[in-house]
């Protein structure tokens, strides 16, 4: 028998084991998170930390601890808010390495894909009532609007050099969405107006701007002027961060922010720009066989990744969730079932259990680990069921 995967309780038992998990067999003692986990919490490549991923669990830590009002994660929190500050941050260079081993660099790539997380990290830590943490806050804004905002085309540069002197020309969505998440997480906690207006010009830029090539659909490859790049790794489909192809899980990533911007902004486009988003993923990526949702699809509609990845089931259900809470129409919930049915089969094995990363289109595990630096922290998972359970207590 199936759990009811629309009543809260399921939602708070799923997002307490998973938190549980991560706080049994996550923290290192010498300071942030071990990232590479076994399913049965033995901890892999210990001194290997992921930027993304270490700002990603302080900011769960944070949040579940929050939720369930428990101290405990809210020192975890803690924990990981000081090991960004005093290892990732390289107060020569103003910048954060992006991976870390044993307590040095690495990569010291400078992306804004990272400083999106950095963000969201001290939105966070506002949240908690952390000293100081509103002027890091901002100070992390300012840093990426002086490195990678570029104010005539309204969105954020991708990557520069390690000493900041070469901008490269690539230009990806994926930056910008993340960092649309990351405002729209600073007004909340700020209620700062400048946060929630750059989330606005951002959620404009990429879906309707950008969308209007595109058939109103996310592409995420783009030129230095912003021109659809249809060819950047069309040979890697498989890309970890910059995957060829219209991602499904792109599409309903941004259906959920564009609701979520939609209770500070009242804007006419907003929620019928989420419903198109969703339903495209839903309508051309949805497995009939197998279930779930497709990572890839290409521009004449084949399939070009028929993998099936964590955070697109997750991000999926959560946009599912808050569309049926905007609109009032039964079809989300039922996507919001179907999603949920997938992966508790399949990601969870019917178990409150982190979820695995990847899996075939039939469902066999691809990757070993349950977590792995800069791929999955259970972000997505506990992010998504907090996301859900705050659409329905509204």
């Amino acid at each position: 028998m199936l759990p009811v995967f629309r009543s809260s309780q399921f939602l708070e038992q799923h997002v307490t084991a998973l938190s549980q998990f991560y706080q049994q067999h996550a923290i290192d003692p010498q300071g942030g998170y071990f990232q590479a986990l076994a399913p049965n919490g033995e901890a892999q490549e210990q001194g290997l930390k992921q930027l993304v991923s270490s700002t990603r669990l302080a900011y769960i830590f944070a949040h579940v601890g929050l939720q369930e009002n428990n101290a405990e994660y809210l020192q975890l929190a803690e924990h990981g808010f000081k090991f960004v500050e005093q290892q990732h941050f390289d107060p020569k260079r103003q910048a954060y390495n992006w991976v870390l081993d044993d307590g040095s660099p690495i990569d010291k790539s400078n992306l804004c894909y990272g400083l999106a997380f950095v963000m969201l990290m001290y939105s966070a830590a506002v949240k908690l009532g952390r000293a100081g943490a509103k002027q890091q806050l901002a100070a992390t804004f300012e840093l990426m609007e002086q490195r990678f905002w570029q104010a005539e085309w309204g969105l954020y540069a991708d990557e520069a050099s390690a000493d900041w002197q070469v901008l490269s020309d690539y230009r990806g969505q994926n930056a910008n969405m993340h960092a649309c998440e990351a405002m729209i997480a600073a007004y909340e906690a700020t209620q700062e107006s400048r946060y929630l207006h750059r989330a606005i010009v951002i959620a404009q830029n990429i879906c309707l701007r950008q969308g209007y090539t595109t058939k109103g659909l996310i592409w995420e490859h783009y030129q230095a002027d912003w021109q659809v790049d249809w060819d950047f790794n069309r040979d890697d489909p498989k890309n970890l961060y910059r995957p060829w192809g219209f991602q499904p899980g792109h599409q309903t990533e941004w259906a959920k922010l564009l609701v979520m911007l939609s209770r500070h902004h009242q804007a006419s486009w907003l929620i019928p720009c989420a419903e198109k988003l969703f339903g495209f993923a839903m309508e051309n990526a949805w497995d009939h066989q197998y279930g779930g949702l497709y990572y890839g699809i290409a521009p004449d509609g084949a399939v070009c990744d028929d993998e099936k990845y964590f955070w697109v089931q997750a991000e999926s259900f959560a946009a599912a969730a808050l569309l049926a809470s905007a609109t009032g129409k039964q079809e989300y919930w039922s996507a919001y079932d179907s999603l949920w049915k997938y992966s508790w089969q399949f990601f969870c094995e019917a178990q409150h259990k982190p979820w695995w990363r990847v899996l075939s289109r039939e469902g066999q595990v691809q990757d070993p680990l349950v977590a792995r630096p800069g791929a999955k922290i259970d972000y997505h998972t506990i992010g998504a069921c907090l996301e859900v359970l705050r659409a329905m207590q509204a």
